[in-house]
């Protein structure tokens, strides 16, 4: 089977890792220290703060905003499920926005009729790799006076007008989940400018502290500490970046030729305003089901898109009825996610588009 993602892991990781045994300190501790400094050098953010995974960096990230119970935060139908339950966990209501028509972002323009005087924050997603219109997310927050969590959990790398995604807005949070760009296995970074911000976060993921190493407890907090274990893979895999960026666009780019002449599928199209990383390379296909059947008969195996949120089961106690998200359930629809990882061989790939290819011939 040609997987549709998976980490590139080698040696590199072993030798990480082969530190933390040898120095017996496996909690968090230099090595993690090490993985922040390298995250906040990639992105430039004033502080990059290592938490558990990602869904828990958008928790500490609403927490440090002030977000809780009766407030709502407007979050894009089209995204991981993750992204509404951190609002959840805050006590707070997520209001789902559809996404706009070119892309697969949120839609701003969309979001000025979900504002309410409980409305508090926007959550723009950063989702497969691209960048939500960040110009206009912040004008939109400025008029309602509402705060900006970006959820760049799959962003890792991102830019938007040359500045890495998540320093826009108050406060954002990068997954390092196993299928990401680059992982820890799991894992997360918070990113934010903002000191009095970070120090929030610090003591939430410290059992409240200011500093390990007492027991004196200031504020509540709970613990979402990453390990040097995930750290440790953390290091090695940020020295991988540049070369995961620059493969991931050779197949991204030869999909986007080796497909182009099928009338039957469409790429999906990047936003020329932002700096992309294909996590994933996807399309737009006609008889999408079809297709999947086919290719994994085929051992080619692919993905769809993450299931909307107003119709994930979870919610639909509080969907509004009445409400339609047309554009984020046609994407879902017709959306496939093709063999994209680093490791994925160029005589692989071929296989790919050829069997694409003879899927559609004379269709």
């Amino acid at each position: 089977m040609i997987p549709q993602v998976e980490p590139w892991i080698d040696n590199s990781e072993l030798e990480q890792l082969k530190r933390v045994i040898e120095s017996t300190y496996l909690t968090e501790n230099k090595i993690t220290k090490e993985f922040e400094e390298g995250v906040r050098e990639l992105t430039a953010a004033k502080h990059a703060i290592a938490v558990c995974n990602g869904t828990m960096a958008l928790y500490c990230g609403l927490k440090a905003l002030g977000i809780g119970f009766g407030d709502e935060v407007i979050v894009p139908d089209l995204t991981f499920v993750a992204s509404s339950n951190a609002v959840l966990m805050t006590g707070a209501k997520p209001i789902f926005c559809d996404i706009e028509k070119d892309h697969l972002l949120i839609d701003v323009d969309a979001a000025e009729e979900l504002v309410t005087e409980k409305t508090k924050a926007i959550m723009p997603v950063h989702l497969y790799g691209q960048s939500a219109d960040m110009t206009k997310v912040l004008e939109f927050a400025a008029r309602h006076n509402l705060r900006v969590i970006e959820d760049a959990a799959q962003a890792i790398g991102v830019k938007y007008k040359s500045i890495h995604v998540g320093l826009q807005g108050d406060v954002s949070g990068i997954s390092f989940y196993g299928n990401k760009t680059i992982t820890c296995g799991e894992g997360g970074i918070i990113l934010t400018n903002s000191d009095e911000i970070a120090q929030s976060c610090r003591r939430l993921k410290n059992h409240g502290r200011d500093r390990r190493g007492t027991f004196v407890h200031e504020h509540i907090g709970f613990n979402f500490s990453m390990t040097e274990m995930q750290s440790a893979i953390g290091v090695s895999q940020l020295k991988k970046l540049p070369a995961i960026i620059q493969r991931k666009q050779e197949i991204h780019d030869t999909y986007a030729e080796g497909l182009k002449n099928i009338e039957q599928l469409e790429i999906t199209p990047i936003a020329p305003r932002c700096e992309p990383v294909h996590w994933f390379t996807s399309f737009y296909a006609e008889d999408r089901a079809e297709l999947v059947d086919y290719l994994a008969e085929n051992k080619i195996q692919t993905r769809r898109f993450f299931c909307p949120l107003h119709l994930q089961p979870c919610y639909q106690d509080s969907v509004d009825p009445e409400r339609e998200y047309p554009i984020t359930t046609q994407a879902y629809e017709r959306a496939i996610s093709l063999p994209s990882a680093y490791g994925l061989k160029p005589e692989q790939q071929e296989y790919v588009i050829e069997k694409i290819h003879q899927f559609y011939s004379g269709r």
